[in-house]
C-alpha cells in the first residue's frame, strides 16, 4: 500500500509538472499573441509595422542575445570581460551604432523613470553602449554614427515629427490641468503640481548646445574605455557626430560602401548594425555583404507606467480617480520605484533573410539570366511603394494588408514581360516598373472594397465583443461579508447574522457615497456649460458617468473620399489636392514628383545623396493607375548641391515653442508677427486622419518650407551670430581613435610630432584594411596626457591611452557607381534552412541551427545523470533502472507521462531524449548553461494535449523516429506547421 501511494504520489507530481508546461506555454502563446495585437499601435522610426511582418513571415531570422552579466563580489562589482569568446558562439569583426536610436530612449524613456539631468542622460548612454559592446564584442572597429544634417526630402519628415510632438505636448498639459479639476471637484486627492522642468526632445537635432555636448562626452567615453577596458585594447573607433552632415545610418552605409571599393577590403568582414529603424533591415540588403547582422531591442508591450496626474500605476490619465496612494512597503520605502524589467535584445539574421528571399524570388524560364542579387535589390526596391521616410505610401498599398506579398506576386508574373529587372546598381528602369504599378493599378477598386469590407467586418466582432464583456460584468453593488450572495447548491452553510444593523448602516454608507460622486459630477457637468438633458445622457441608472467606449456607437470622423464607392479617384484629387481629377497636367506633376522620389531613394540607399535639395513636394501619393508613360519623366538630379548647415536645418525642422534652442534674434523669425517667415511656424495645424484611426497615423499638413525664402531671410540674422554660435554652426569631421597598442598609433604619433598639415592616406596594413584620409585635429586627444571628464560624477583620465585624428572615408571620382554585387573571394554563408527537396530516408534526419553555430553539440546524458531521470520520471512500478541509450519503452510499457518533456531541473542539464518515441517535428529544447527556460516561441501554437494525441496514436501505429530538433525553424512558406522550443 505505502508503494501505492509513492508511485501515485509520482504521477501526481508528474501531472502537476505537465499542468504547469501547459500553462507556461499557454502564457508563452498569449504574450506572443499580445506583443504583435499591441504592436499594432506601436510607432516605429522607418518604416511603420515592416520589421512585425517581416518576423511573421520569416521567423528564423531572430535570434534572441545572450548577454554575460557582471558579477558582484563583497560588494564590489567586476565587470565583463569582453575580450573573452562571444557567449553567443559568433565573432563580429565590425559594430555600428545608429546612435540616436540609443540617445533617445536613454533620455526620455518610456518605461522608467526619467534622468534627472542632462549628465545623468550622459551616463545612461554610456551605459547602453557597454551593453552593445559586451553583447556584440567588435574586434576590429566600433562606428558611433549620430544624425548630422539631413538632407531636404528627410528634413520634412523630422519637421512633421517636431511640430507633431510640440503640440502633444501643449495638448497634455491642458488634459492634465482639465483632469486635476475634475478630480478635485469630485473630492479626490492628488499631489501638489511639482515644478520640474520638461524634456524638450526635440534638442536632439544638431546644432543644439546638447548635440555639441553629447560630442564631447562622448570623446571623453571612448577614451576611458580604450585606457580601461581590455575589450577595446585592439579595435577602432570612428566618431560620427551630428556636426557632420547626413543621417546617422546613411553615414555607416557609406562607410561600407566605400570600403568595399577598396582593393584591400576583406569581403568575409562580419558586420553588426544596431539602430531601431526597421529600414536598416533593407539597408543592410542592399550593402550585398554576407555577413551582415542587425540588433535591436525587442518590443516588450504592456510595460507599467504611473499615471501622470497621481502618479500611481494601474491606470491612465482619464480613468484617473484622485484615490489615496496605497503604501509601497512596510515603511513606504518603494513609493517612488516604478517595477521595471530590463530590456532585451535580438538579433536579426539577414544571411538567413537571403535564403527565404532566394526561395521566393527564384524565377524559372525566364527570358533572362537569373541573378539573384539583381532580384534582391528589386525587392527592396518594391518595399519602398508601402512607405519610407521620405515617400507616402500609395493609397492601395498597406503593409498590414498583405502589399508587398502582393507587389512580390505581380512582379513574378510581369518579370517575364519586362525583358529584365526593374532596376541596377541603384538605378532604376522606369519602363519596367511602369508595367508594375499597371498591374496593382488594375487591382486597386478591389482592394478598396476589401479594406472596407475587412473594416466593417472588424468593428462588428469588436461591438459584439463589448456586448459580451458588458453581459458578464457582475452587479453595481454587491454586499460583503456576512450579507455576501452565495453560489446555488453550497454545501457552506450561510454565516449567522451578527449584529444586522451595523451592517445595514455601512451600506447605506456605501451607497451614499456613490451617490455624492455622482452629483458632483452632475455638478461639474452642468458648470462646464452643459445642459440637463446633455448631463442625463452621460449619466447611467446607477449615478456612475458612463465612458465614451461603453457606447454602441463611438463617434468617427466622416471620410469624405470613400475609396471604396465608385468615383473615388475623382473625390480623392478634389479632397486632398483641391484640384478636379480631370487636370491631367496636374495629376502627371504629381506622379513625375513621385517618380523622382523613387529614383531619389534608391540612389540614397545604394549609391549616397544624389541631392540635398530635393524634397517630394506633396502631402499625399498618387494611385498606381496613374503612373502611365512615366519612362521620359526623369532624367537626373542637379549636381553640386549641399547640405543645410546646422542652425539652417533647426529654423526648418523647429517649431517656435523649440525656439529656445536657437540664438536670440534667429528665434524672433519665428514669433515676430512682422517676420518675413511667420508662415513657416504656424501655432497649430490640422491634422488628416487620412482614413486611419489615430492622430499620430495621420498626415500633418503643415507648410512646406522655401529655401530661397528661408535664406533670404537668415542673412540679416547671420552676422549676429557669436563666435561659439558660428562654431556650432559649421559642418565637422569623422574623428578616428585607437589605443597604445594598436598599430596605427605609432604612425598618427608621428603626424603630430611632424605637425603635418597635409591629408595623408592610411597604410592598409595598420587596420584590416581601412583605409581613409586622416588630417591633424585642432584640440586631439594624445597618449600619457590627461583628459578631463565633461560630467563632474566621473573621474578625469589622468593618462590617457588612446590617440584621436580627424579621418575622411576614401573619395572617388564623379560619377562613380558602387556595384551591388558580392565581393569576390566572399565565402557565402552555410545553409540555415531545411532543404525543399531534403528526403529523410536518404540523408539521415534533418539537424536544424540553433543560433549562429551550426556544429553546436547535441544535448546528452550520462549515466548518473539517467540514473536520476529514473528516480524521478520513473512511473513503473516494477521499472529497472535504465541505462545510456536505452529508451523508456525498453524499460516500462509507458505510462501516461511516458512521453513528458523533462522537468524544469533538466533544463539546465544535458538531457538527450531517446529518439524513437515522440512525435516528429513538434518540440525541441536544448540547454546551455547560460539559458532560460521558454525563451523563445516560433511559428504556429500546436499545444500540448495535440501533441500527446498524436505520440499516442504513433505509439499505436508503431511508429517512431522523433528526435529533438535544435531551435531553428525550416522554411514552411510562413505558414503554420510550427513548434516550440525550449532554452
Amino acid at each position: 500500500e505505502v508503494f501505492a501511494v509513492v508511485n501515485q504520489l509520482r504521477a501526481l507530481c508528474l501531472l502537476v509538472v505537465f499542468l504547469l508546461l501547459r500553462v507556461s506555454l499557454f502564457l508563452i502563446v498569449f504574450k506572443v499573441a499580445f506583443s504583435f495585437k499591441s504592436a499594432d499601435f506601436l510607432r516605429e522610426m522607418g518604416v511603420p509595422a515592416f520589421f512585425r511582418w517581416l518576423s511573421r513571415k520569416y521567423p528564423s531570422i531572430v535570434v534572441h542575445c545572450l548577454e554575460e552579466k557582471a558579477k558582484e563580489y563583497n560588494g564590489i562589482k567586476i565587470p565583463v570581460d569582453t575580450s573573452k569568446p562571444n557567449p553567443n558562439e559568433v565573432e563580429f569583426d565590425n559594430l555600428y551604432l545608429d546612435m540616436n536610436g540609443i540617445i533617445h530612449p536613454c533620455t526620455h524613456p518610456e518605461d522608467k523613470p526619467a534622468p534627472k539631468n542632462e549628465d545623468e542622460m550622459m551616463v545612461a548612454i554610456f551605459e547602453y553602449i557597454d551593453r552593445l559592446f559586451n553583447i556584440v564584442r567588435p574586434r576590429r572597429v566600433l562606428y558611433m554614427a549620430i544624425d548630422g544634417v539631413a538632407p531636404r526630402a528627410k528634413m520634412n519628415q523630422q519637421r512633421s515629427r517636431r511640430f507633431r510632438a510640440s503640440k502633444e505636448a501643449v495638448e497634455l498639459v491642458e488634459e492634465k490641468q482639465k483632469m486635476r479639476e475634475e478630480v478635485i471637484q469630485r473630492g479626490g486627492y492628488l499631489p501638489p503640481e511639482g515644478i520640474k522642468e520638461r524634456f524638450d526632445s526635440n534638442c536632439i537635432t544638431p546644432g543644439t548646445e546638447f548635440m555639441d555636448n553629447l560630442a564631447k562626452c562622448l570623446r571623453y567615453y571612448v577614451s576611458d574605455r580604450l585606457t580601461n577596458d581590455p575589450g577595446w585594447r585592439n579595435i577602432t573607433v570612428f566618431l560620427s557626430d551630428a556636426s557632420v552632415p547626413g543621417e546617422g545610418e546613411h553615414k555607416i552605409m557609406d562607410f561600407i560602401r566605400r570600403q568595399r571599393g577598396q582593393p584591400n577590403h576583406d569581403p568575409n568582414t562580419h558586420h553588426c548594425l544596431c539602430g531601431a529603424d526597421a529600414d536598416l533591415i533593407m539597408l543592410g540588403l542592399a550593402t550585398h555583404e554576407p555577413n551582415f547582422t542587425i540588433i535591436r531591442e525587442e518590443f516588450k508591450p504592456n510595460q507599467p507606467r504611473p499615471c501622470s496626474l497621481c502618479n500611481q500605476m494601474g491606470h491612465e490619465i482619464k480613468d484617473c480617480q484622485g484615490l489615496a496612494r496605497e503604501k509601497q512597503g512596510e515603511h513606504d520605502e518603494f513609493a517612488d520605484k516604478i517595477p521595471v524589467s530590463e530590456q532585451e535584445f535580438i538579433f536579426i539574421r539577414l544571411a538567413v533573410l537571403r535564403e527565404y528571399l532566394e526561395r521566393e524570388l527564384t524565377m524559372a524560364s525566364l527570358p533572362f539570366p537569373f541573378d539573384f542579387e539583381r532580384s534582391v535589390d528589386d525587392w527592396v526596391f518594391l518595399c519602398f511603394f508601402v512607405g519610407n521616410d521620405f515617400l507616402p505610401h500609395l493609397p492601395s498599398l498597406e503593409i498590414r494588408e498583405g502589399a508587398i506579398d502582393r507587389l512580390v506576386g505581380i512582379y513574378k508574373d510581369v518579370v517575364h514581360k519586362t525583358g529584365g529587372y526593374l532596376t541596377e546598381n541603384g538605378f532604376v528602369h522606369l519602363e519596367r516598373v511602369e508595367l508594375i504599378m499597371q498591374a496593382v493599378g488594375v487591382a486597386e477598386d478591389n482592394i478598396f472594397k476589401k479594406r472596407k469590407d475587412d473594416d466593417e467586418s472588424f468593428k462588428r466582432r469588436m461591438k459584439e465583443k463589448k456586448k459580451r464583456m458588458k453581459a458578464q460584468q457582475g452587479p453595481s453593488f454587491v454586499p460583503r461579508g456576512q450579507f455576501a450572495p452565495q453560489a446555488l447548491g453550497s454545501r457552506d452553510r450561510p454565516m449567522a447574522v451578527q449584529n444586522a444593523r451595523h451592517a445595514a448602516y455601512e451600506m447605506r454608507m456605501q451607497g451614499n457615497q456613490r451617490n455624492q460622486e455622482a452629483a458632483q459630477s452632475l455638478r461639474a457637468m452642468i458648470k462646464n456649460g452643459k445642459s440637463v438633458a446633455e448631463t442625463s445622457d452621460s449619466v447611467d441608472t446607477r449615478g456612475v458617468k458612463r465612458k465614451a467606449e461603453d457606447s454602441d456607437s463611438e463617434p468617427e470622423p466622416e471620410d469624405v473620399v470613400r475609396l471604396w464607392e465608385d468615383g473615388w479617384k475623382q473625390r480623392y484629387y478634389k479632397t486632398k489636392f483641391d484640384v478636379d481629377a480631370t487636370d491631367d497636367d496636374f495629376r502627371k506633376k504629381v506622379v513625375k514628383s513621385y517618380v523622382e522620389g523613387l529614383c531619389w531613394v534608391l540612389r540614397y540607399y545604394y549609391q549616397g545623396c544624389a541631392s540635398w535639395k530635393w524634397y517630394f513636394p506633396f502631402h499625399y501619393a498618387p494611385f498606381a493607375s496613374d503612373f502611365k508613360d512615366i519612362k521620359g519623366m526623369f532624367s537626373d538630379f542637379e549636381k553640386g548641391t549641399k547640405p543645410f548647415k546646422p542652425l539652417e536645418q533647426l529654423m526648418s525642422v523647429f517649431p517656435s515653442a523649440s525656439g529656445n534652442f536657437l540664438p536670440t534674434t534667429w528665434r524672433a523669425l519665428m514669433t515676430d508677427p512682422e517676420s518675413s517667415i511667420i508662415d513657416f511656424y504656424p501655432d497649430d495645424f490640422a491634422i488628416d486622419l487620412n482614413g486611419k484611426k489615430y492622430a499620430w497615423q495621420g498626415v500633418a499638413l503643415l507648410p512646406f518650407v522655401d529655401e530661397r525664402r528661408l535664406r533670404a531671410a537668415l542673412a540679416e540674422v547671420y552676422p549676429e551670430l557669436t563666435p561659439e554660435e558660428m562654431r556650432r554652426n559649421s559642418l565637422g569631421s569623422d574623428v578616428i581613435f585607437v589605443g597604445k597598442s594598436h598599430p596605427l598609433c605609432d604612425f598618427i604619433q608621428e603626424l603630430y610630432r611632424a605637425e603635418s598639415h597635409e591629408a595623408t592616406e592610411i597604410p592598409a596594413e595598420f587596420c584590416h584594411g581601412i583605409q581613409g584620409i586622416l588630417n591633424l585635429d585642432e584640440d586631439p586627444i594624445l597618449p600619457d596626457k590627461p583628459v578631463e571628464s565633461p560630467i563632474p560624477t566621473l573621474r578625469d583620465i589622468r593618462s590617457s591611452c588612446a590617440i584621436g585624428i580627424k579621418f575622411q572615408d576614401p573619395q572617388y571620382d564623379d560619377g562613380f557607381v558602387f556595384k551591388a554585387v558580392i565581393l569576390p573571394g566572399a565565402k557565402i554563408p552555410s545553409k540555415v534552412l531545411k532543404p525543399g527537396d531534403f528526403e529523410q530516408g536518404n540523408r539521415g534526419r534533418w539537424r536544424p541551427q540553433l543560433g549562429f553555430n551550426p556544429n553546436r553539440q547535441q544535448a546528452h546524458l550520462d549515466q548518473s545523470g539517467f540514473r536520476k531521470l529514473n528516480h524521478h520520471v520513473g512511473m513503473n512500478q516494477g521499472a529497472g533502472h535504465f541505462g545510456r541509450g536505452q529508451s523508456f519503452e525498453g524499460q516500462h510499457s509507458g505510462g501516461q507521462y511516458s512521453n513528458a518533456p523533462p522537468p524544469r531541473n533538466y533544463n539546465q542539464g544535458n538531457y538527450r531524449p531517446p529518439r524513437d518515441n515522440y512525435p516528429q517535428n513538434q518540440y525541441s529544447w536544448q540547454t546551455p548553461a547560460s539559458s532560460t527556460p521558454y525563451t523563445r516561441f516560433q511559428q504556429g501554437a500546436q499545444g500540448w494535449d495535440q501533441s500527446y494525441q498524436q505520440n499516442q496514436q504513433s505509439q499505436q501505429r508503431g511508429r517512431g523516429g522523433w528526435r529533438p530538433a535544435h531551435g531553428q525553424q525550416d522554411h514552411r512558406g510562413g505558414g503554420g506547421g510550427g513548434r516550440y522550443n525550449w532554452s
